[in-house]
């Protein structure tokens, strides 16, 4: 069975008090998520650092990712889409599927320096295959000194969102945002508009635009164009890192 067909089971909503709940919960709904792609790791939300500290599961997770792409170029393929201009999800899949994949140490213990080695090289693709931007990436030690577990949180939240674009199975919290944009764009697209950032007026769409839109490849910016709020749900690393902003240091003169 294909990670595609698979399906995390929502849990109910729940309101959360502090920061601390809300990375919680994102660590508990990436836990479910590599337990279900990844059973043998048996992984739960109590050894989740545990788990991934000598970076095995990392590196077995981005050379899946890495096939993942390699199938989604070749269903394209199948598909000929190639035949236009290569753009969005496509043109990053083609890219990561020519990096090389990643080397680890399979029988990396805990805190030696294979287990290093192995974190140190997952995150190296993070930054040069996925082209994940610098706020967004962990060092070593957040994960194997326990320095910084938000960071690493964040990390694999937006790992998950890059495989999702090529089919992989995702977190609850992604598909959650997915939706939510699908159901924008359907709503932009019902209309016959769209915002276009770079003339700042609304636009008809174009067979292009719809051929993006069914592959969930475009970046909507939602301007001005008048949309109905059916809930106030946001993104819930973005409460955690807008909450966890460190205070400013006040020097007297």
């Amino acid at each position: 069975m294909s990670n595609s067909s698979v399906l995390l089971e929502a849990r109910p909503f729940r309101p959360f008090r502090s920061s601390e709940e809300y990375l919680y919960a994102m660590k508990e709904d990436l836990a479910e998520w590599l337990h279900t792609m990844y059973p043998h790791l048996q992984i739960q939300v109590d050894n989740f650092m545990e788990k991934l500290e000598t970076g095995v599961a990392l590196c077995e997770h981005a050379n899946a990712v890495r096939a993942q792409a390699h199938e989604y170029v070749a269903k394209k393929q199948a598909k000929k889409v190639m035949t236009r201009s290569v753009t969005g999800s496509l043109a990053i899949a083609q890219d990561l599927h020519r990096i090389p994949e990643v080397k680890y140490f399979n029988t990396a213990k805990p805190g030696t320096f294979f287990a290093r080695d192995n974190v140190s090289n997952f995150i190296n693709w993070c930054r040069n295959a996925l082209k994940i931007i610098e706020c967004l990436l962990f060092e070593s030690d957040d994960l194997i000194m326990r320095k910084n577990e938000k960071h690493v949180i964040l990390c694999l939240l937006e790992v998950a969102r890059r495989g999702a674009k090529f089919g992989m199975l995702a977190p609850m919290l992604v598909q959650m945002e997915r939706q939510i944009d699908r159901e924008i764009a359907a709503d932009q697209k019902k209309n016959g508009l769209i915002y276009n950032e770079n003339t700042e007026n609304q636009t008809k769409f174009d067979g292009d635009s719809d051929s993006e839109l069914e592959d969930e490849e475009t970046v909507l910016m939602y301007g001005p164009v008048p949309q109905i709020v059916t809930n106030d749900l946001k993104c819930l690393d973005d409460m955690v890192r807008y909450s966890w902003e460190p205070p400013k240091k006040i020097f007297n003169k």
